[in-house]
């Protein structure tokens, strides 16, 4: 065989194995928007509840924050958020998006953990995490990327935006578009 055929087979041979090491593990996990649903899939009433009520809780610190529900419901859609039990350092309400779901994790394989779910304006069919990473669209139980599963860092900072003609002043902004 020649050299350059050599070479040029050890390349692709190198390249497949790149990319096969850089696709991420799966891991199992359940994704619900009630708790209903997660006991229609054979889950305990206990383990649903329980995986429920830690979602509700981290929404609370994990969810995404805005300075006015416009700039929120932007994101997340009409009708879409709620008022945050925090304030703004100048006493203003704080919005974020209403709880989609909740991805169960905590006994199933894998490590996953339990968190809180989200549909974004343009992108009402998939779940997605606080941390704005696309899980599926899937109810019931997925493989999802192990990465998606770790637990969302707690965002303090909220987002305002300025009007028309002005310059943003957002600290922390996520787009939650497709």
């Amino acid at each position: 065989m020649k050299r350059s055929k050599s070479v040029k087979l050890v390349a692709m041979g190198t390249g497949l194995l790149l990319v096969a090491a850089c696709e991420e593990t799966k891991v199992d996990t359940a994704m619900f928007e009630s708790v209903q649903q997660c006991k229609g899939l054979g889950f305990s009433q206990q383990e649903c509840v329980a995986n429920y009520e830690a979602a509700q809780k981290m929404h609370v610190d994990v969810a995404p924050k805005y300075t006015s529900r416009t700039d929120c419901e932007a994101d997340f859609g009409a009708q879409q958020c709620q008022v945050a039990p925090q304030k703004t350092t100048t006493g203003g309400s704080v919005f974020m998006p209403l709880m989609a779901g909740y991805m169960m994790g905590s006994m199933l394989s894998g490590g996953a953990r339990t968190q809180p779910l989200y549909r974004s304006r343009d992108d009402r069919a998939n779940f997605r995490t606080a941390d704005n990473r696309k899980i599926g669209s899937a109810v019931g139980r997925a493989q999802v990327a192990k990465s998606a599963t770790k637990a969302p860092s707690v965002k303090t900072r909220t987002v305002s935006r300025g009007g028309f003609g002005s310059a943003a002043r957002a600290t922390s902004r996520r787009s939650f578009g497709g």
